[in-house]
């Protein structure tokens, strides 16, 4: 999506209600505000990062006992 919109004379943006729907943008929602380069990136930063990251990662585990991955680390020391 490729969306265009202008700085004001108070150096503000409007984020596009397009943008704000796509990502879920709402009143009262904190950005996180980031610049690489020449690009300005923004995310919606989380309202709590655990449930964020929550299962992250959960298919690398697929199909193995924790319990049993641990005892063999704990073995090979």
């Amino acid at each position: 999506m490729l969306i265009t919109t202008k700085v004001s004379k108070k150096s503000q943006i409007v984020i596009p209600k397009k943008v704000r729907e796509a990502v879920g943008i709402s009143e009262g929602d904190e950005l996180i505000v980031d610049v690489e380069g020449d690009s300005v990136i923004l995310k919606v930063k989380p309202k709590s990062y655990a449930k964020k990251l929550r299962g992250l990662h959960k298919d690398v585990w697929k199909g193995i006992d924790p319990r049993k991955y641990v005892k063999g680390e704990r073995e090979s020391w």
